[in-house]
């Protein structure tokens, strides 16, 4: 798969942060083994999946002083039960203490990766894009957007700086549509796509006079899907939103929306099964 970017930065900010919650001064663990004797372990996945991660685990033993890894399985590869992953060698001391948090890390970001490949799949064919929300887990959220991009979706606006979109908050204490809609276009830079979340058609004709960039369908019923797809100006970027899941993500991207976004991808994520054992 192509190379998708990820800031070494965030990889050894998270990977320094889960150590020092784990390992805090140290292992006390280590006192029943020799610490530094050679040793070999195996990641295994226990069910089917995507993986996603492997930045992470080589952080984790690079930190706690190097073990030499040997990945069996490439970043985005589907996974079947009792597939080897990697091998990896090295000191008896480092791969105990950093195994929870080189698994921690790599079965979350496969179980995003894996929901999301699974909502991808449901939609193949359609046009449309999965996307990911800001739901997700604190501390994690360029990981977990970075393993919705390994699971082929795409992501949406990453914090509140990098993307405008007006809820039925901020349009009720700014008075209004309209006038949230001018004051955002104001004091935003001219680069930043304005968009807006409405609840029904009366709300989506409303927004489409005030000329935002896209539009964010909450809840809507697949007949008022179609109809916004129908009634929409070249170049305003339909989203459909609320409660989806595999069972109903085909039918709402069959409407023609340009995106669909979940929060369930990185909020209600199940971890993927993986273990590690040694020899």
């Amino acid at each position: 798969m192509p190379t998708i970017p990820l800031p070494q930065a965030v990889i050894e900010n998270t990977v320094a942060r889960a150590l020092a919650e784990d390992v805090g001064p140290g292992d006390l663990s280590l006192a029943a083994v020799p610490a530094d004797r050679e040793v070999t372990a195996t990641l295994v996945a226990r069910e089917e999946g995507v993986l996603c991660g492997r930045p992470f685990v080589e952080e984790a033993f690079a930190q706690l002083g190097g073990a030499r890894i040997e990945w069996a399985r490439a970043e985005g590869e589907a996974l079947a039960p009792e597939t080897e992953i990697a091998r990896l060698i090295g000191p008896a001391g480092t791969l105990l203490t950093g195994e929870r948090t080189a698994l921690n890390l790599l079965q979350t970001l496969s179980g995003t990766a894996t929901a999301t490949a699974a909502m991808v799949a449901a939609v193949a064919g359609t046009g449309a894009r999965i996307l990911d929300t800001r739901k997700t887990l604190p501390g994690l959220r360029t990981p977990q957007k970075y393993a919705v991009r390994v699971g082929g979706g795409h992501n949406h606006r990453h914090g509140l700086f990098d993307g405008v979109l007006l809820k039925e908050n901020h349009l009720a204490w700014a008075g209004g549509l309209e006038s949230a809609v001018a004051a955002v276009r104001e004091a935003a830079p001219h680069t930043a796509r304005i968009q807006l979340e409405v609840e029904d058609l009366g709300q989506f004709r409303q927004a489409l006079a005030a000329e935002v960039d896209a539009l964010l369908l909450d809840n809507f019923a697949l007949a008022d899907l179609r109809t916004a797809v129908a009634e929409r100006p070249h170049g305003v970027f339909l989203e459909a939103s609320g409660n989806l899941d595999l069972g109903n993500v085909r039918a709402v991207a069959e409407t023609g929306v340009n995106g669909i976004s979940s929060g369930a991808l990185t909020r209600d994520l199940t971890s993927l099964d993986l273990s590690m054992r040694f020899a």
